[in-house]
Order: C-alpha cells, then structure tokens, then sequence
C-alpha cells in the first residue's frame, strides 16, 4: 500500500510540473505575470450565417380552391419547396368569398398569398396580393410544366435564396412597376431565415413577351456561371390589378386579355364558318347541275354516212321445236346428235 501512495504522489507531481512548465511561444517575464504571444493568423472563419437576424418576417400563404387538377397540384407544390418561407392550408370550397382568404391569412400568420383558383376544371387562375390592406393582381396561368414533367438536368439546393431577374420593360410602365414590387416582396426568401440556406445557386426569371410575363427558373453552374433550367415554368396572363386584397377599386384592367370562354368561342365559330362554307360550295354546284343546258342544233350533215340496216324477213315457226333430251352423261348426249346427223344425210341422199 505505502509504494502504491508513492507512486500516486510521484504522478501528481509530474502533472503539476507539466501544467506550470511554458508552452513554446510563451515568455514568462522574472517579475511579473506569465504573458502569451499568440501568432498572427492568415485566415479568418467567419461566423455562421445562422447567428444573423431574422427581420423580414415575410410569410406566403400559398395554396388553393377545389377542382384543381394535378397539373395545377403539382405546380403548387413545386413553388412550396422553392420557397422555404411559404406556408400551406386546406383547399378553400368554392361557395365562399374570395375575402375570406384575408382571414386565413391572419390566422396562419401570413402577409403574402398566392392563391390557384381552378373554374371550369380546365381554366387556372392565379391571385397574388398584398394581405390585409393589398394591392392583389389576378392572372391567367397558361403553359404550366412542372418539376417532374420537365426532367431538366439542373438541381438547385433545397431552400437556398435565389436571385430575380426583371425584364427592362418592368422599368418602363407602371403596372409594371407594381407587379415587380409584388414580385420581389413574394419570391425573395428572407435573409436569415430560419428554413433557408447561405447559398445562392438559382435564378427567377421574369420576361415580358407578347403582353404576357413569362417565369423561368434557372440554375447557377459555379464552373463557367452558365445557366441551366430546372422549372417548374409558367405564363401569367395579367387580367386586372385591385387596390384592395382580392377585391376593391380596379387600379389597371389589361386591354389585350382575352377570357378562356371567348376564346373557345371564337375556334367554334371559325370551325362552323369553315363547315358553312363548304356546304355554300356544294350547294353552288348542285344549282349550276340542275341548270338549263344549252340544245345544239342537230347539223344535217351527220346523217350523210349513216346506212340503214338491212330489214329481215320474219319468220313465223308453225311446227312446235323439239325438246331436247335431259342427258345427264355426255358421251349418250354425243352419240345420239350422231344418230340425228346420219338419218338427215340418208333422206337427203
């Protein structure tokens, strides 16, 4: 036991030694504290992004009425997973109010909404606003590809922050203006937060072409900074700008939209004009059939080479035919016709 305690004593000692000896780098001055001289370092590692702070507090309600399609599905839940500050809710029924949707908002905490309102189970619309006070626009989704029917080869970070690219003519009027208020306000994820990444790999295009805004969402390829699409993509038909959330004073109606119901309308009626006229065509042609044709005069000089044909006797038969004999074998048949033969060659001999 007491070479066991010596043993113990010894290595406390050692350690005691070891944590009072200078470290190489240290100066110990003789009367004074023990100072440590720290070399400089080449490279910093900053902080991570995560200890920023989270102020703008932007949430978007995204979701959408029943009788969508699982086009229109899809499309909702691609925009989800791009945009890590949204939020989802049930499907709204189609008897209430287009208002109701500020309450929804307020309960799911939410400042933004994009809402899908499918009519007709083949026409899409989609409401984007500004909730409680507005404004809100309302389009015409056209062209819908998704993420799972596009198969593009770009893949982009799950809730990274992506950048938006306006068209120059966003500059020029001022709906426009407008729209890409709204548009930034609703697409950008907020910096700091919580669900998002520090990294910004992918592009959102808006593009004004044939009064329509086409959206694009591209990838960032780090090697040469090309671009390659990942979708999903879209056409936004802008029908009319409101000055309230879903509703209010009309503040811009476009003059070049066109209703999914005239349009069909007007293919009917191209299609029906096309079959009217074709029967007109025929109609023509059975009235120019059943005209009076124009006689020629007979000329009297066909008549010249015509040669009357020879009139021949007519012969009155007094004496009954006689009836041939039913032979059913050939060879008899043939044998009595040579009978027949020679009796008339012996009356006339």
């Amino acid at each position: 036991m007491a070479a066991k305690r010596k043993r113990e004593a010894l290595a406390a000692g050692k350690a005691k030694r070891a944590r009072s000896a200078p470290s190489a780098g240290e100066t110990v001055p003789e009367g004074g504290p023990r100072e440590r001289s720290v070399p400089p370092q080449e490279y910093s590692i900053p902080p991570p992004v995560s200890q920023g702070k989270w102020k703008n507090k932007e949430r978007v309600l995204i979701f959408s009425s029943r009788g969508i399609n699982f086009r229109t599905r899809h499309l909702m839940q691609d925009l989800r997973t791009l945009m890590p500050h949204s939020k989802a809710d049930t499907k709204m029924d189609r008897k209430d109010q287009l208002f109701v949707i500020n309450e929804v908002c307020e309960m799911k905490n939410c400042n933004k909404c994009i809402f899908f309102e499918a009519k007709k189970k083949q026409d899409l619309y989609m409401w984007l606003s500004n909730t409680p006070q507005g404004p809100s626009a309302k389009f015409l989704v056209q062209n819908v590809h998704t993420l799972a029917e596009l198969k593009m080869t770009g893949n982009c970070l799950r809730g990274s922050r992506p950048l938006l690219s306006f068209d120059p003519m966003f500059d020029q009027e001022p709906h426009y203006a407008l729209l890409k208020e709204l548009f930034i306000q609703i697409f950008s994820t907020p910096q700091y937060h919580p669900k998002s990444q520090p990294f910004v790999d992918h592009v959102f295009t808006f593009t004004i072409t044939d009064e329509r805004i086409w959206f694009r969402n591209y990838q960032i390829i780090e090697e040469d900074a090309s671009l390659v699409e990942i979708g999903p993509r879209f056409v936004l038909n802008l029908i009319k700008i409101f000055q309230g959330s879903f509703g209010g004073p009309t503040l811009y109606e476009n003059p070049h939209y066109q209703s999914p119901n005239m349009h069909r309308r007007l293919i009917r009626l191209s299609v029906a004009a096309k079959f009217r006229e074709k029967q007109q065509v025929k109609e023509v042609q059975k009235i120019k059939k059943k005209g009076t044709k124009v006689l020629v005069e007979e000329d009297p000089t066909e008549v010249v080479f015509e040669t009357p044909a020879e009139e021949k006797p007519v012969e009155i038969q007094l004496v009954k035919p006689e009836s041939k004999p039913i032979v059913k074998d050939k060879k008899k048949l043939r044998k009595i016709q040579r009978k027949k033969q020679k009796k008339v060659f012996r009356t006339e001999g």
